[in-house]
């Protein structure tokens, strides 16, 4: 036997021993790993931690909640240029090996052998499927055992393609960005289908070092790496030599880019953010729980706008108080590098813009904006009307030039008018609230709780407990009607002076204008406001058996004061708690509940709630053919399109809603609310509201099927100035926004119900009106208290007069 015959058959039998060792090592470790690995086939069951999303009712994205960003994606949806980038970074063989590719392996033993320490893994994307789904990071042996033997599972349980969406949606690629579609949006502000070459290789080159290759934080190391990664599709003929050359060439395109929203509504989303806690706990930031609001697009896009034009609007009016700060170099150190610092840190609230002033003429200054773009702000006519605010109640004659009063250094506020010009603004000291429902049902339409949630979160819907004023009025009068009262009967509108024993102090209530009018019918004390009319009206009802009444509206009775400022609106309520009492005259008397979340969806889109709110249904209350909310309590139910909502309770009498409706509509057409005409409708009704000082401002009113209420004030409860008040202040916001929110609704004309009378009176009495005179007016009484004869005052209690005359009303 020759020599060389020898050493074959010695180098046969020590491959043999060894395959045989590896194989028994192999072996050994599976029979002692495997009782210990996961099932694979609950990869096909495996929930990513997927963030909390909130949308409005048509789907326009409002809020996202949770640490990891992540949105998945069918592995169809995956555009077929990004799965050759991938593959070409991390696993060029993916679909010739079975889980393991012996060749990177071997590599991988090979560095080890000649380095003494790990360098690279050697992993398939099915190997780092397994890792990142069921095994932890650590470089050791028995991990990578695992990892093999995981793999090796998976390519038989699952198809390739299922293997590549398992793992484009689990990398983490920087950024708090976990999966490829997350990835798009955070560096590119799009989803993966709008991307080019450059930017699908730049994705690519991310799972191998997320933070180091990041083309943010390290972009010269996250071009190489791209670059490689297409010279490698160049190699494999995934893209052509001109396709290569073309990307190669581009410069780095990614910049950070936060949640792209759709929609304002930070104030909505984080009330349907506490209610998802509420009910999954923390749970609810990781489920992918997709939450759909009752808010609409566009009426909360208007809805933010008014608030903020109505509040600028309002500190213009109160003068210019300088700059937010005055920025000074220190010693040695750059100017332009300090406003620069300044400025990126400094947040652009309510679309005012932060800028820092670098240079001012006699008749323009330059500034610096945050991006870092210089503009000009020319000496026009809103700028030459600037004034100093000095009190709340005065300011200085207008400033003749920019010198005036605008120095470099200046930290200040800009935006832009119609016109696109640069115009001088300022962060308003006061705060607004606007609140917007479906009167039919209480869903929630739009939902404003400040001038900007950056700057404020405290939410002045829900939060801020205010003096309504005049604003609570309709409930006292609504009170009166279902007592007895009739629009026509007369309230005397005359001073009264109420001393209590022990009292340093006489209460002297008065009207907001000074003047008292004497004997006043309830209707046109209501469109006027006259606070003497309210207060003795509430004296004649009895404080107690008012309370009562209006504890239907829903106001909390505890909170209500048990003396006759309750008439004057003293006690405080929240903008949302209005909102919802005006809808119930909105509505024609119905108990309706505010409620903004329509529905809760799964990760796999199943519904695991849907909102069922008690809806008016006038045609069922006689029939009774809506279902009870015990009749329709599973959730199959109330998701048949078919099935009816559950019929909301009439809390007012039909024909008392009848009439307060009318004299509501009275305050747009001759009273304090007149502004409101200038949307043309026949349907509007509402009620101004102003506090002692002023302190408060309010407006909330109706129309076609939508109740609104605005309110402006401080949050320290300053004045508002001696000439604001709800008509001034709250009532342009108000109409700002109903001017969208009333478009293609048709007006609502409640039908006059049975046992509603229609009588001429005499205007000054309230008495039915003479033949033939010529101001009589018509009015509209319940049957049983119409007048009867011209000598017979439209009936009241039998001790009004009396009682009235006995009064020292000095």
């Amino acid at each position: 036997m020759s020599q060389i015959t020898k050493f074959a058959r010695i180098t046969l039998w020590l491959g043999l021993a060894g395959f045989a060792g590896a194989t028994l090592v192999i072996a050994s470790a599976f029979l002692y790993l495997s009782p210990n690995l996961p099932p694979v086939e609950a990869l096909r069951d495996m929930q990513l931690q997927t963030p909390l999303r909130i949308y409005t009712q048509d789907k326009s994205l409002i809020a996202e909640f949770g640490e990891k960003r992540r949105t998945p994606v069918d592995f169809e949806d995956v555009p077929p240029l990004l799965i050759s980038a991938v593959l070409a970074a991390e696993d060029d063989r993916f679909y010739d090996h079975h889980g393991v590719d012996i060749k990177g392996l071997l590599r991988a033993a090979s560095q080890l052998l000649m380095t003494g320490s790990i360098q690279t893994g050697g992993s398939t994307i099915t190997m780092q499927v397994a890792k990142n789904y069921f095994l932890s990071h650590e470089r050791t042996f028995s991990r990578k055992f695992n990892e093999i033997f995981l793999a090796l599972q998976i390519e038989q349980e699952l198809s390739k393609e299922e293997i590549l969406e398992l793992y484009l949606n689990k990398i983490f690629l920087g950024k708090r960005a976990y999966g490829i579609e997350a990835a798009a949006q955070v560096y590119y502000g799009k989803t993966i289908k709008d991307l080019a070459l450059d930017q699908f290789a730049m994705l690519a080159g991310l799972p191998k070092g997320p933070s180091t290759l990041n083309p943010i934080a390290n972009p010269s190391r996250a071009i190489i790496r791209r670059n490689w990664i297409l010279g490698r599709m160049l190699e494999l003929g995934y893209i052509n030599n001109q396709d290569y050359q073309i990307a190669v060439a581009k410069p780095v395109s990614a910049t950070t880019h936060g949640t792209q929203l759709d929609v304002s509504a930070a104030y909505a989303a984080e009330l349907a953010h506490q209610e998802m806690l509420k009910r999954y706990g923390r749970n609810a930031y990781t489920d992918g729980y997709t939450v759909y609001t009752t808010i609409k697009a566009p009426l909360q896009n208007k809805a933010q706008h008014a608030v903020v034009d109505g509040l600028l609007a309002y500190d213009q009016r109160h003068g210019y108080r300088g700059p937010e700060q005055q920025l000074s170099p220190k010693d040695g150190e750059d100017s332009l590098s300090l406003w620069q610092k300044v400025l990126s840190n400094t947040a652009t609230l309510g679309g005012l813009i932060p800028a820092v002033v670098i240079n001012v003429t006699d008749s323009t200054f330059d500034a610096l904006l945050n991006n870092g773009e210089t503009v000009t702000v020319e000496w026009q006519p809103e700028l030459a009307q600037t004034r100093s605010f000095i009190t709340i109640n005065s300011r200085s004659a207008p400033y003749q030039s920019p010198q005036d009063f605008i120095s470099i250094g200046d930290l200040i506020r800009l935006k832009k008018d119609s016109h696109s010009l640069w115009q001088l603004s300022q962060l308003p000291a006061a705060q607004a609230a606007l609140i917007s429902l479906d009167s039919s049902n209480g869903a929630i339409l739009s939902l404003v709780g400040g001038f900007d949630f950056q700057q404020s979160k405290f939410n002045r819907v829900t939060q801020a407990a205010r003096q309504p004023g005049s604003n609570f009025k309709p409930f006292i009068y609504t009170a009166a009607l279902d007592k007895g009262y009739s629009p026509a009967s007369l309230i005397n509108d005359a001073p009264i002076v109420f001393e209590d024993a022990g009292q340093e102090n006489t209460w002297r209530p008065t009207n907001s204008s000074g003047k008292f009018l004497g004997p006043t019918r309830l209707r046109k004390a209501l469109y006027q406001s006259r606070n003497l009319v309210s207060i003795r009206l509430l004296r004649s009802l009895g404080i107690n058996h008012t309370i009562d009444y209006i504890s239907r509206f829903g106001f909390d009775t505890e909170q209500l004061p048990k003396d006759l400022s309750l008439a004057l609106g003293s006690h405080s309520v929240t903008p949302l708690s209005i909102v919802s009492a005006y809808s119930v005259i909105a509505n024609g008397g119905y108990k309706v509940t505010p409620y903004l979340v329509d529905r809760i969806e799964a990760l796999d889109g199943s519904i695991l709630y849907k909102a069922n709110p008690a809806t008016v249904c006038p045609q069922c209350e006689n029939n009774k053919t809506a279902p009870t909310t015990e009749e329709m309590a599973t959730l199959e139910d109330i998701l048949q399109q078919d099935a009816p909502p559950p019929a909301a309770e009439r809390i007012i009498e039909p024909r008392v809603a009848y009439l307060i409706d009318s004299m509501m509509r009275d305050v747009v057409k001759k009273g304090t609310g007149r502004k409101a005409q200038v949307l043309g409708r026949n349907d509007l009704a509402g009620k101004t509201g102003t506090t002692n000082g002023p302190t408060d401002a309010w407006f909330s009113g109706y129309g076609g099927g939508v109740a609104t209420t605005a309110w402006v004030g401080f949050d320290n409860n300053a004045l508002l100035g001696r000439r604001e008040y709800g008509g001034s202040a709250a009532l342009p916001i108000w109409l700002d926004f109903m001017s969208l929110a009333l478009q293609g609704r048709p007006e609502v004309n409640p039908v006059q119900p049975e046992g509603i009378i229609t009588v001429k009176i005499d205007p000054d009495t309230g008495l039915l009106a003479q033949p033939g005179q010529s101001n009589a007016i018509f009015e509209y009484f319940r049957a049983e208290n119409a007048p009867k004869r011209s000598n017979q005052a439209s009936p009241s209690p039998s001790n009004l007069l009396n009682e009235e005359q006995r009064e020292d009303i000095f």
